[in-house]
């Protein structure tokens, strides 16, 4: 996992870039007491309100039936799983079940109001408290803090710290002096004192603080919210804020500045929407004084959720990301009210329900009024029949509103070191009507191997499980040296074209050229061509791919049909340079589906020193 310590002789304390006046200007902005996100039990008409959304119908039958279970428990040995065979799933789902009752009891309990879920919850928080770690297993291979040597802070552990100050923020004193204690005394311990040594140089700092991606943004909206919740003092909780201010910059910085996000859509869900609350709760925090929505970069990486969706409501699954992943509508819901973006698809969806951590229930199901008094937005009409994401070199087609043309395209330049990178440069995605028959298969399920320097032993995080070209048997290398230079983009109203030198991506000596064109057309029903040009200084082997979750057929030497869903693709092949046949070939990795990937190889019998590929893929009847 992403827990390196880095020591105090190669740090710079984070502290000295934390302006004294700063965190004095934010102490101002502060109330005098701390408060949680959302409304306490006690105040009856909010609670009264929310019961009655059919979000939370369903609330407190669910949470009495979990009363009758007992706790699921988290032996030690279980913990230890993972350091013994790199298995992250089994002490995972155990985990989620037993965590996932804290917002159960006390949601039910602040709708209900009977005390009858408050037994309950002081046993599982005690329980809790009781861990010897609230790291997760594969975030602590080394087992420094299952053996108590070091208190690292990690995703796990900076959420259970945000739930349970939120739980006794929400139950206040219903709950016995005791659990309270416990739970300050804990989250103390494990969260907001490690966090402000570091911060302070005290001791070495979790990369998280200086890394770019998700785990940045998730990490300090969980501290940050604890803080808020939890600490006493206005200048203690102001330096929390300056320091989360200053330190979320990094985050930001592992966006393209037109708002991509490599990691891919699912984390763009789970870390920019941890931004989002991070922004949200200090905004609360700060009766609306501080807003980390207003930086500029965040309104292009905000609309990355509807620019990357390619047609009828599917996205691409670059990076690590489930081919089912979508843009969280409670996200677009609120930053689209708080940027003014428009995006009334969004806005008309309600962001209150239980779903995601307790903290997370209650910033999206009592909103601060701050965002909800500016003026309404001019609407915006979706993305158009393009997205040119240029600074990270991915391509998003669409359809013309309208028209009768039923395919979208996503290609993808980019480069192999990217984060939760795939060495996918080339890759491609064909949605058909509301089916993916061509895909980039998305994440496998993590193991200790896949945060490794065994990554890309992984047959869908290699290239083998891309549709691009295998060179002198060679599959592409890893690092930002491998990408795909844009060599020329044309666009029209009926065509879009960009082509793409992907030499670089390949350790061969003998390759001289490697050009890879995309023509997507809009004509008719709609086309994607993929042209595919090489060149060696002496013959070598040479092919290129096909990657479906689908069902495929040789309707002709030339021809292929791939049917996935109530879609299909008729697939022209036309190769100059040598014979050629295609070879398919299943991909056996783990990815969490009950469907078969396979590989369908348009390879050269023989080796050549010049050849061409051109792959010309329709949507097809059953006729065709």
């Amino acid at each position: 996992g992403s827990m390196a310590v880095v020591s105090a002789a190669e740090r710079d304390p984070i502290a000295s870039s934390l302006d004294r006046n700063r965190i004095a200007a934010i102490a101002a902005m502060l109330p005098d007491k701390p408060a949680g996100v959302g409304r306490p039990v006690s105040d009856r008409e909010a609670w009264q309100a929310l019961a009655a959304k059919p979000a939370y119908q369903s609330v407190v039958d669910a949470a009495a039936n979990t009363l009758k279970d007992p706790l699921p428990e988290v032996p030690e040995e279980l913990y230890l799983d993972y350091s013994r065979t790199g298995n992250r799933t089994r002490w995972q789902a155990v985990n989620g079940r037993r965590l996932g009752r804290i917002p159960e009891y006390v949601l039910a309990e602040c709708i209900e109001n009977k005390g009858r879920f408050l037994a309950a919850f002081e046993a599982l928080a005690q329980s809790v408290c009781e861990q010897r770690t609230w790291v997760m297993p594969a975030h602590d291979g080394s087992l420094v803090n299952f053996k108590g040597t070091r208190i690292d802070i990690d995703l796990g552990s900076s959420a259970i710290g945000w739930n349970l100050a939120t739980a006794d923020f929400l139950l206040g004193d219903r709950i016995s002096p005791e659990t309270r204690r416990l739970i300050r005394e804990n989250v103390n311990r494990r969260i907001l004192a490690p966090f402000r040594d570091m911060v302070e140089g005290k001791r070495g700092a979790n990369s998280w603080l200086s890394t770019t991606n998700n785990w940045n943004a998730v990490c300090l909206a969980n501290v940050t919210g604890a803080a808020l919740t939890l600490t006493e003092l206005k200048a203690d909780r102001a330096f929390f804020v300056a320091a989360a201010e200053h330190l979320s910059l990094n985050f930001l910085k592992g966006f393209t500045s037109d708002g991509y996000c490599s990691e891919g859509l699912g984390y763009w869900n789970y870390g920019f929407g941890h931004y989002v609350l991070l922004a949200e709760t200090v905004r609360q925090a700060t009766g609306g004084k501080l807003d980390l929505l207003e930086r500029p970069v965040v309104r292009a990486i905000a609309l990355f959720g509807v620019n990357i969706e390619i047609t009828n409501g599917i996205c691409p699954a670059f990076a690590d990301c489930s081919t089912s992943a979508r843009p969280s509508a409670r996200i677009l819901s609120v930053v689209s009210r708080e940027l003014g973006l428009g995006l009334s698809r969004w806005e008309s969806q309600d962001p209150a329900s239980p779903s995601g951590g307790l903290a997370e229930a209650m910033v999206y199901s009592f909103p601060s009024a701050a965002g909800q008094a500016r003026p309404a937005a001019p609407k915006w009409n979706g993305p158009g029949s393009r997205t040119w994401f240029e600074q990270a070199g991915i391509l998003v087609c669409r359809p013309i509103e309208g028209s009768v043309c039923r395919m979208g395209v996503a290609l993808k330049g980019g480069h192999n070191a990217e984060h939760h990178n795939h060495n996918d440069v080339g890759s491609y995605v064909v949605v058909i009507g509301k089916e993916a028959v061509l895909v980039d298969p998305g994440a496998e399920v993590y193991t200790a191997r896949t945060f490794s320097n065994r990554r890309y032993q992984s047959k869908v995080l290699n290239s083998f499980g891309h549709p691009v070209p295998k060179v002198a048997d060679e599959l592409q290398q890893t690092g930002s040296q491998a990408r795909g230079k844009v060599v020329k983009t044309e666009f029209t109203d009926a065509s879009d074209t960009l082509v793409l030198d992907l030499a670089s991506a390949y350790r061969v000596p003998s390759l001289k050229k490697l050009e890879r064109t995309f023509v997507y057309s809009r004509f008719g029903t709609g086309s994607l061509t993929v042209t595919d040009e090489v060149l060696f200084s002496q013959p070598a082997r040479f092919g290129t791919a096909l990657i479906t979750f689908g069902k495929w057929e040789r309707r002709a030497p030339d021809r292929l049909v791939i049917s996935s869903g109530r879609e299909a693709a008729r697939i022209v092949i036309e190769v100059t340079g040598g014979e050629w046949d295609v070879f398919d070939e299943p991909i056996e990795e783990d990815l969490g589906v009950k469907r078969s990937l396979t590989r369908l190889g348009i390879d050269f019998k023989n080796p050549v020193k010049q050849g061409k590929v051109v792959l010309t893929i329709l949507p097809a009847t059953d006729a065709q």
